[in-house]
């Protein structure tokens, strides 16, 4: 691990750290306001960061913090002992009250570190039927976290099984320590000021935003290795990256950390093959060196070196997994791709490389989408999923041009770089 993710988690205890993050998730991550009720996630691992959480929200004026934690045993368990109808149902009632919190004001915050792979020796028909079931019933409750109704934010927990995916090569104690060094680095913790380090890091990426609003390409075309992909942008497509405004009028980050500028492409205007430049560990299976061909926005072709079985049957979940909610762009410099870690975490890896996005779109990267009906949305462009599922094309080696609205083509990265500053 280089100096800059070790070095400065020296200066404070585990414990003073641990605290600041629960900080910036309330305080960057959520802007929680007085009065909100909090709906939390967490593995039952991340007990310890899910308790500074609730401390730090209930001191930012919440009214009630609920958490619901899960357990991988007991998901395992499921797996292996569950009879076969198991795999079609899902828990829609818990999903519906947590739709309905958010429609109460409710913010919401997932606390991620699960093992990448899980679910890797499992039937793949099982984890997709398990997977689409779950989908179905999270939709109410997505389609507000999607929409931007709420403030949200995503943090992370170094776990055990997490920490030797990581560095396999140390003792777990080992690896578990690295682990929250690299989280505490890439979520700007380390710092004398962590709150302070996010306005700076918010501003810079909001500057980045508003070049590319003024910009308005009709295209991104990306080219690399296995890479010759045009991504046709959704008319009215707004970038956005960094801090933002929900409906609900709060300012919240929705990734701790996020490196990215992102908008919404057109669902019909895709063409070309890409590959994937890191591993995807989606549900815990580990699917790597996806490559793809995109004909009219849809993919016509994939394979993949692992988990190829379970990339398929996520492309059949539904007629929107085939198309594209989300394009983003990330420099290669940025802190979590220097640290030179695989993470096996999308919430991570995303923020180490430029990427896409299957599936879902979200309607705040569409000019006026809040406002619009789901008919409004798909006209401009815009895609219907159950899933959202972002995987990394970027790299040093991929060049990325914007391609304006008359068809000329503007170099915007050289190998990974951003070509304007």
């Amino acid at each position: 691990m280089n100096e800059q993710v070790r070095n400065p988690a020296e200066a404070a205890t585990h414990a003073q750290l641990l605290d600041r993050l629960a900080e910036v998730a309330v305080r960057v991550g959520l802007g929680l306001k007085p009065g909100q009720e909090l709906v939390m996630t967490a593995p039952v691992e991340a007990i310890a960061l899910a308790r500074r959480i609730t401390e730090h929200a209930y001191r930012a004026g919440a009214s009630l913090v609920t958490t619901l934690f899960s357990d991988e045993e007991s998901t395992l368990m499921r797996y292996r002992s569950a009879r076969d109808e198991s795999f079609d149902a899902a828990p829609a009632w818990l999903y519906e009250g947590m739709a309905a919190a958010f429609k109460a004001g409710a913010a919401r915050l997932a606390i991620v570190g699960e093992d990448p792979a899980l679910l890797a020796k499992e039937d793949p028909e099982k984890v997709s039927r398990a997977n689409r079931a779950r989908s179905k019933a999270y939709m109410p409750a997505l389609n507000m976290i999607a929409g931007f109704e709420i403030n949200w934010t995503i943090v992370s927990a170094a776990t055990p099984a997490w920490a030797k995916a990581v560095f396999p090569d140390d003792p777990e104690e080992v690896a578990l320590a690295k682990l929250w060094q690299a989280i505490f680095s890439s979520s700007r913790v380390d710092t004398p000021d962590p709150v302070a380090a996010w306005e700076a890091h918010n501003a810079s990426l909001q500057a980045r935003t508003r070049m590319l609003n003024g910009k308005n390409y009709a295209a991104l075309h990306f080219r690399g290795p296995g890479t010759d992909l045009r991504v046709g942008l959704a008319d009215g497509h707004e970038w956005n990256g960094g801090s933002a405004k929900a409906k609900n009028g709060v300012v919240c980050n929705a990734n701790i950390p996020t490196e990215e500028v992102f908008t919404t492409p057109h669902k019909d205007r895709v063409e070309g093959t890409v590959s994937s430049t890191k591993p995807l560990s989606y549900n815990g299976t580990l699917i790597q060196d996806i490559q793809v061909r995109f004909e009219g926005g849809r993919i016509v072709e994939s394979r993949a070196r692992t988990g190829e079985t379970v990339l398929n049957k996520v492309l059949d979940t539904d007629e929107g997994a085939r198309r594209l909610g989300e394009v983003a762009l990330v420099p290669h410099s940025s802190p979590i791709s220097r640290s030179g870690l695989l993470f096996f975490n999308t919430l991570f890896d995303e923020n180490a490389s430029s990427h896409i996005a299957l599936g879902q779109a979200y309607s705040k990267c569409i000019r006026g989408g809040g406002a619009m009906s789901e008919e409004e949305l798909a006209a401009r462009g815009s895609n219907k999923s159950l899933i959202h599922i972002d995987w990394m094309i970027g790299s040093d080696r991929i060049d990325v041009d914007g391609i304006t609205q008359d068809g000329t083509a503007e170099p915007l990265m050289r190998g990974g770089e951003w070509v304007t500053k």
